[in-house]
């Protein structure tokens, strides 16, 4: 719907949010418009994003993998770069059959959810069933993950890493999907100020070199994975190397994926047998 009656207001509009930095002016304000249910909202909303807040916080959802992902304000948003991360989970997915029980996909330190719904939703439309499960520390992310994977019969777990799953898990997960926090922590202040002041520092700081919840990750991951499952995590470029080594430390064959479009880069361990 639209609350705005004009080609002029809408022009103000733009120029408000322009004036405040905001580099896709025209986008946001097309998005603001046809979210807002009145004028009334449609200026709170405005007021929120000039003051800093991210758009997706402002307008409650993000969109992910041709998904809309609701959104609360303090939980990581969804970058379009791990949309390759949903890519490469999808060309490492073994064929299922329908006479078979559904693949289990993993979503460990999950945010929104938006990487094992996207994942998960593409599964269900190969196979017609999957089973869905994700973690995360942070009860206002696992709050905001519960209601993104209601639609599919998931199960949002609060946490931390395999702590809070269930134990009939183990040995059964084909997707371990890990957008874990990859940031060193010296590298944490020159992050956008959008990303340092609205999304929690746990979802953003590895550790010294970026990768302290990576190990633990791997370390857990053959307890967990199905014979022949596959961990995936996001990374920076020039993590690759050693996150392989990590992943080959922990009993998992790792092989490294890159897209020069998205700028993305991610790291995939398989487990034994299958």
């Amino acid at each position: 719907m639209s609350v705005l009656p004009s080609a002029d207001s809408r022009e103000v509009l733009v120029s408000r949010l322009r004036s405040a930095g905001c580099v896709f002016a025209e986008d946001e304000a097309r998005l603001l418009v046809s979210t807002a249910r009145d004028a009334d909202e449609l200026e709170a909303m405005v007021e929120r994003r000039i003051g800093g807040l991210p758009l997706e916080h402002v307008l409650g959802w993000a969109e992910f993998s041709g998904l809309r992902i609701a959104l609360d304000p303090g939980v990581f948003i969804p970058r379009r770069r791990t949309e390759f991360l949903v890519e490469v989970a999808m060309n490492h997915a073994r064929p299922a059959k329908r006479t078979e029980p559904g693949p289990v996909v993993l979503d460990l330190c999950c945010g929104s959810g938006a990487l094992g719904v996207a994942v998960a939703t593409k599964l269900a439309g190969r196979s017609g069933q999957v089973e869905l499960h994700a973690a995360d520390i942070d009860p206002v992310a696992v709050r905001c993950a519960r209601r993104n994977l209601a639609a599919l019969g998931g199960r949002a777990h609060l946490g931390d890493l395999y702590q809070p799953l269930p134990p009939d898990l183990r040995g059964r997960v084909d997707i371990l999907l890990a957008n874990v926090p990859y940031v060193p922590t010296d590298a944490v202040a020159l992050l956008p100020a959008e990303a340092r002041e609205h999304e929690p520092r746990i979802a953003l700081d590895g550790g010294p070199d970026g990768l302290a919840v990576t190990r633990r990750v791997a370390a857990g991951a053959p307890a967990w994975l199905a014979p022949g499952g596959r961990l995936l995590t996001e990374a920076s470029e020039r993590q690759a190397a050693r996150i392989a080594e990590v992943f080959a430390a922990a009993g998992l064959v790792p092989s490294v994926a890159h897209s020069a479009d998205l700028d993305a880069t991610v790291v995939v361990g398989t487990a034994s047998g299958g």
